[in-house]
Formats: C-alpha cells, sequence, structure tokens
C-alpha cells in the first residue's frame, strides 16, 4: 500500500482489509505508516469494518474474521470492498458486450458496477434478478428520459435477499421460460473444488437457472473471492466461458483457472492480460 493522504474512506478501508487478508492481520501503527493517516483515522476505520463483519478488532490492531459458510453479508457491506478491483472488471466485462443483444447480470455489487458501464450500449435487453441493478437502468431513463436505443430492462419476481437479489420459485420459473446470449454473474466463492458457490440455497438454484439459460457464461469476480467457498455450489469452472478478474489474482491461480475456462481476463493488469 503507498501512502496518500487523499485516499477516500471507502478506498481506505477497502486497502486495510486487503492487507489484513493478505496478512493474516495489522497493527494499527503499521497502517498509520503505510496510509500516512493518524491513529485516530485508522481506529475509525477498523471500528467502521469491524460493524460490517469482515474483520475483528483485537488490541493494537485487526485480525480477518473467518466467516461460516452460510454467512451472506448485505449489499451494502460488499459495496465497500475492493472499490478499485471492481471498477477495472467492470470497465473490461463490458468491453464483451455487442450492441443488439440479450444480456442477463445477476445480483451482486460487482455486476452493479457493470451495469453502468452498459447505460450507453445501443439496443440491449437485460435481464436481471438484482434490485440494485435494475435500478441503475431505471434511473438513466428517468433522468434521459426514453431515449432510442435504451436497453430493454426485465426484473424477475421473487423473495428479496440480503445482496438485494430476487430469488426462489418466482424468479426461477421467469428465468427458465427465456434464453441469453451472455450471462455476467456475481460469485460469492470461486475455486477449482467447489466451483461457483454462495451462502444462500435459494440464490443458488436461481443461479443455476441463469446457467441454464446463458449460451455464454461470464463470471466477474475480484481476486479475494478465489478460495472461498459458500454453503452452495451451483456450477462447476467448465461451465464458465469467461472469468474476468483483477491483477490481485495471484499467478498459481490463474494457472489453475486456464485449465478450466476457455478464456480468462485480468482486467487492470499492467499488460492489459487475457488469456484464451
Amino acid at each position: 500500500m503507498s501512502e496518500n493522504q487523499n485516499l477516500l474512506a471507502e478506498q481506505r478501508r477497502a486497502l486495510i482489509l486487503d492487507e489484513v487478508r493478505r496478512r493474516g492481520g495489522v497493527r494499527v501503527n503499521e497502517l498509520t505508516r503505510k496510509l500516512g493517516v493518524s491513529d485516530m483515522t485508522v481506529r475509525r476505520d477498523l471500528d467502521a469494518l469491524a460493524r460490517q463483519g469482515v474483520l475483528e478488532k483485537v488490541h493494537g490492531g485487526a485480525v480477518p474474521v473467518i466467516e461460516a459458510s452460510t454467512h451472506e453479508p448485505g449489499f451494502e457491506a460488499k459495496s465497500a470492498l475492493e472499490l478499485s478491483a471492481k471498477e477495472d472488471i467492470a470497465r473490461a466485462a463490458a468491453d464483451l458486450v455487442s450492441p443488439g443483444t440479450a444480456i442477463a447480470l445477476s445480483g451482486g455489487t460487482t455486476t452493479y458496477a457493470l451495469a453502468h458501464h452498459l447505460l450507453e450500449v445501443p439496443d440491449l435487453t437485460v435481464v436481471t434478478n438484482s434490485v440494485r441493478v435494475a435500478d441503475v437502468f431505471h434511473a438513466a431513463q428517468r433522468t434521459s428520459g426514453q431515449r432510442q436505443g435504451a436497453p430493454v430492462v426485465v426484473l424477475t419476481g421473487g423473495v428479496r435477499t440480503p445482496s438485494d437479489s430476487l430469488v426462489g420459485p418466482v424468479a426461477d420459473q421467469a428465468i427458465g421460460t427465456l434464453h441469453f446470449d451472455l450471462l455476467f454473474l456475481g460469485v460469492h466463492g470461486i475455486s477449482v473444488e467447489a466451483g461457483l458457490s454462495t451462502p444462500n440455497l435459494a440464490e443458488a438454484e436461481t443461479n443455476r437457472r441463469l446457467v441454464q439459460s446463458a449460451r455464454r457464461v461470464v463470471v466477474v469476480a475480484d481476486h479475494t473471492k478465489w478460495g472461498t467457498v459458500g454453503l452452495s455450489s451451483f456450477a462447476t469452472l467448465d461451465q464458465v466461458d469467461t472469468l474476468v478478474t483483477d491483477a490481485g489474482l495471484p499467478g498459481a491461480a490463474r494457472a489453475e483457472v486456464s485449465e478450466h475456462l476457455r478464456r480468462l481476463v485480468v482486467a487492470g493488469a499492467p499488460t492489459g492480460d487475457t488469456a484464451d
């Protein structure tokens, strides 16, 4: 982490959390030096992250929280994490979308970031089970009016999860009757052994329906999702066409992923790495 007194609170906290997870714990005095901020600022950041449930404060510092496979953070808690990585991933994923296609966006903070980059792609049909994603498109229409070529957005019904996704029989039935050119899928966890997983059983079933209805499946997931395993698996890596991730994904993980997927896109890498 480089010293920068002008970091926004969200960016600073994302850097702190990444350091905690990478090293297994940090001390307050280490963070003040690396971030170039006061002891009090670091302690406020640790308090905020502890309230979100993503780390645990200990005497003089913080350690990561070992999450149960059934733990599902809320949308707001997840939206403050890995901001720059999600933005890089969203830009790279948007480049995969052609005008006039039918796409689906699952729930998640990375697909939410992607939605903002799709507003100017003409003649899209967008199916989503994410209230937040649908709000992005609807807010743009309210602001600019119903312009020619604006996306047509279909929001499935269903029961709302902590991550603001709609799941359950109503969502499953609606998705099962549709066919997408491209599915962008956010995930709670990804690994070779467990594939794609989520802590929510109903969301797992809805995600299975999304995968089954798509001609191509693109997973958008930052590097912190690698090695995380939720309660329920809903797809294997072999069912995924493309993974769009960020430069924080270790080389060993990239090699493992490349053995199972047709394409790996590393967003934000110096050379814009793409492995086919």
